[in-house]
């Protein structure tokens, strides 16, 4: 019998990460996309030094798809001589009751773990609907969001002052320092219109901020940067350049630090730290009106 093909993202991991990991999989199972399962996932996994294979497995919803998935899954077991991880996000009962009693895998169940627990505290049936966390495509927040991601673009590196007044923060920095990545990442995962404008010698020459930033002082945050990462980053785009030099570099941050200081503006190191700490570290600073705490 021919089965309908699984759709499937696979993401083999560069090296076998020592004995202990060698050829481990990860599979991540989902009625929908299964972005909530990967992601939740990648958040356990983190806790541990390791680099598996992970493989995507979303749509699975149907039985004829979930017995695919179960010869999959065994498979990979048979093949790696080890149980392969799988996290799963399956609302359909009778979906998840063929993988949970087929699969040779490790199986967590998000679900499992953390609904029905809830429903028990709440009194209360969740909607076991496939596909719920696509509904927030329909919601104002969804569109919230789109229109942050369209700001933060339309104000990357300075390129416009229009409409500074709405944004909700402002990053400031010397080129390189981590500015566009953590406005986009602040409009994606939170839903806030972040600006950011680039630090150059002619302010560091005026020892002022730029002219369209002083008037939104109480939205600005700064990002910095050790010279010697910056010189490594700035290298990459421009060898051998003055603007990648270690020299320059190291009077650029120093003159932006300065700068930062003189006007009372609060300010990170983003060198040793990851997107979702700068991004928390500004949230938790700036506090923007339109965010719950």
């Amino acid at each position: 019998m021919n089965h309908p093909e699984l759709p499937e993202s696979s993401t083999p991991s560069a090296d076998a990460g020592g004995e202990q990991t060698a050829g481990r999989t990860v599979f991540f199972v989902s009625d929908s996309t299964g972005i909530t399962a990967e992601t939740f996932g990648n958040a356990i996994l983190a806790q541990f030094e390791m680099k598996p294979r992970r493989v995507r497995l979303p749509f699975v919803n149907s039985v004829e798809k979930a017995h695919q998935v179960v010869r999959q899954i065994n498979e990979t077991t048979f093949a790696e001589g080890r149980r392969p991880i799988v996290f799963t996000t399956l609302v359909d009962t009778e979906v998840f009751a063929i993988i949970q009693s087929g699969c040779k895998g490790m199986l967590l169940d998000m679900f499992g773990t953390f609904v029905h627990p809830l429903e028990k505290e709440l009194g209360v049936k969740s909607n076991h609907r496939i596909g719920r966390f696509s509904d927030v495509s329909k919601s104002q927040e969804y569109h919230d969001r789109i229109e942050a991601i369209n700001f933060s673009l339309a104000h990357d590196d300075g390129q416009s002052n229009r409409e500074l007044g709405s944004a909700d923060v402002i990053l400031i920095g010397v080129s390189r320092s981590g500015k566009t990545p953590t406005s986009l990442y602040l409009a994606m995962q939170h839903g806030l219109k972040a600006a950011n404008y680039p630090l150059i010698p002619e302010d560091f020459e005026r020892r002022h901020l730029p002219p369209a930033l002083s008037e939104h002082r109480k939205k600005i945050f700064g990002l910095s940067i050790q010279p010697e990462r910056l010189s490594e980053i700035r290298n990459e785009r421009r060898p051998n350049s003055k603007y990648a030099s270690l020299d320059n570099c190291r009077i650029e941050v120093a003159e932006a630090e300065a700068m930062m200081r003189r006007s009372g503006i609060r300010w990170l190191s983003t060198t040793t730290k990851s997107i979702e700490e700068i991004a928390t570290t500004i949230l938790q600073e700036i506090r923007p009106e339109r965010l719950a705490y």
